[in-house]
């Protein structure tokens, strides 16, 4: 073959992205995307994932960001196969993941003539990146400015403001050929531009503020995604008095004494949400999926400070404060500082005899069912996973009862797709967090999101990932059930719309994919189907069938049961 600027081009890409640290690379096949697909194969630094599906492969690069903390390159080839990206990048936008979407083109003749496989790719993806950049055909004249290319790609997806960053890059033929000389990196090997990673310390007025605004007796942490200290959060949260409101992805829903799981069915008990009002809240990270605590808070009318990275988090619109910062280096400034609190008073105790009596009412109700439970379900595999296995949990229902039911458990990780909450693409993020994490992944989703995302398991037995896929079945959109619809909408309608029961069969359809499944019908039974597949290795389904209607009043039967315990019943 001869010698290409195309080729050589692409080569300086793929050389300066191992020189910035990227070690991953989800490929869609396809043509016109074949210069930068033969770079980027050639080189034995980089791992390689190939996917037939664009949807699918986007999502798998999203795990691996989740799982490494580093943009993984994602490359397709002209036309409707970008546009497939689209959902994954909105995630990355708005979960903060580092992603480098690279998107093959046509060159400037081919354009708006009728030329197949050719869309408008220009700002494909809108507000959602972080930077786009179309650098045109591959021109030699420009050779020096190739690596500044490459490596602001992956600053500005790693930088403050984590997220997708996106590269059209059109191609003309031929577009096979030999790179030629490189033009020269920086001799010590580095990448050609570096810059800030992440939020750090506060200043010294931002603490001053925060300290002036939480200078109160009553008050809350509520931990969500990107708290990041754990151990820091707790030292505070125990120093102040103050109860630590964790959800799952937080990581500070850790066995402490200061910490509170149960928060959701504490609320939702009347007396006790007005008797426990605080008079200032921290929040660090990403909001709980619980409505229930974030209209209490909204209602509340506490000082709120607000504590992560530079994207806004505040659906409520009741944050007085926010700072940019790291929330664990936060949590130290203000434990060593002068910030008053409730240490000595009983606020704490209260919180913490509630959560104690929540959860003995949660266990004894859901260990009274001998059949599979949704809420069930979610609490016996966050306890019987071993430690070090990631749990990937769906949005919809899935996520909703990890966090509700779910006791404190610590040694795990739990990470899911909440920037968007979309269903889409569930399974692939999994096994790009199996793939990037070199760890056991449990993927807790429920059938629809599966079905929806299907096309995830293509070629996943030859990925050498660990992944143990537990699909919780209620033959439709069980969350439909919970809202009005289901109570003002005619049964047969409802149905038809809402509750859309498909009939298909998990494990039958995972074995297409060569995939082995195992179908448990008993509460008990779930625990041993996780144990022995975990044991196994490789990648296995485990099929959890449950009803709509029964999954509804299991709810309120929990519901109950804490009000009781709670009033001394």
């Amino acid at each position: 073959m001869a010698v290409t600027v195309a080729a050589t081009f692409c080569a300086t890409l793929a050389d300066e992205w191992v020189r910035c640290g990227v070690t991953d690379v989800v490929i869609a096949p396809g043509s016109r995307s074949t210069p930068l697909a033969l770079a980027l194969s050639s080189r034995p630094e980089l791992r390689v994932q190939v996917h037939h599906d664009e949807r699918s492969a986007a999502f798998l690069a999203l795990g691996l960001g989740l799982a490494t903390g580093r943009p993984a390159v994602l490359l397709c080839t002209s036309g409707t196969a970008a546009a497939n990206f689209h959902p994954a990048v909105i995630e990355a936008h708005l979960s903060d993941v580092p992603l480098v979407v690279c998107t093959a083109d046509r060159p400037p003749e081919l354009r708006d003539v009728g030329a197949p496989q050719t869309i408008d790719q220009n700002r494909l993806f809108t507000t959602s990146v972080r930077w786009y950049h179309d650098p045109g055909v591959p021109d030699a004249a420009m050779a020096g400015t190739w690596r500044s290319l490459a490596a602001r790609a992956v600053v500005d997806a790693c930088g403050p403001h984590p997220g997708p960053v996106h590269l059209n890059l059109p191609f003309r033929d031929p577009l096979t050929g030999e790179a030629g000389e490189l033009p020269p990196g920086r001799r010590d090997g580095g990448p050609w531009h570096a810059g800030a990673s992440r939020p750090g310390q506060p200043g010294a007025d931002e603490l001053a503020a925060a300290t002036r605004l939480l200078d109160g007796q009553r008050g809350l942490v509520v931990a969500g995604r990107g708290a990041s200290d754990p151990a820091a959060v707790h030292r505070l949260a125990e120093r102040l008095g103050w109860p630590v409101l964790a959800e799952p992805r937080s990581g500070c829903r850790i066995p402490a004494p200061t910490t509170v799981a149960a928060f959701d069915d504490l609320l939702r008990h009347p007396r006790f949400a007005a008797d426990h009002v605080p008079e200032v809240v921290l929040r660090l990270g990403a909001p709980p999926a619980s409505k229930v605590l974030a209209q209490w808070l909204a209602a509340s009318g506490a000082a709120q400070v607000h504590v992560g990275g530079t994207g806004w988090s505040d659906p409520e619109h009741t944050a007085a404060l926010r700072l940019v910062a790291d929330p664990g280096l936060v949590c130290d400034a203000l434990a060593a500082g002068t910030l008053g609190g409730a240490a000595g008073t009983p606020w704490l105790a209260r919180w913490r005899h509630a959560e104690e009596r929540a959860q003995r009412a949660i266990a004894t109700v859901l260990e009274a069912h001998r059949e599979p439970t949704e809420p069930g379900t979610a609490r016996r595999l966050l306890a019987a996973v071993p430690d070090g296995v990631t749990i990937v949990v769906s949005s919809s229902m899935p996520v909703r009862d990890l966090e509700w039911y779910a006791a404190p458990r610590a040694g795990v990780r739990v990470v899911a797709n909440r920037g968007a909450n979309g269903i889409d693409g569930v399974v692939s993020t999994a096994v790009g967090v199996a793939v990037g994490s070199g760890a056991p992944v449990v993927l807790l989703i429920g059938d629809v999101a599966f079905l929806h995302d299907a096309n995830g398991l293509l070629g996943v037995t030859r990925r050498g990932v660990d992944l143990v896929v537990v699909v919780v079945d209620n033959d439709g959109g069980g969350i439909f059930s919970f809202l009005p619809q289901a109570d003002v909408v005619d049964p047969v309608r409802f149905e038809q719309l809402f509750g859309t029961p498909h009939g298909v069969d998990p494990v039958a359809l995972a074995a297409v994919h060569g995939v082995l499944g195992q179908r448990v019908d008993t509460e008990a039974a779930l625990e041993p189907a996780l144990a022995a597949s975990l044991a196994a290795g490789g990648v296995h389904l485990v099929h959890v069938p449950t009803d709509r209607g029964t999954n509804v009043a299991v709810h309120a039967e929990v519901h109950r049961a804490v009000a009781a315990a709670l009033d001394g019943r």
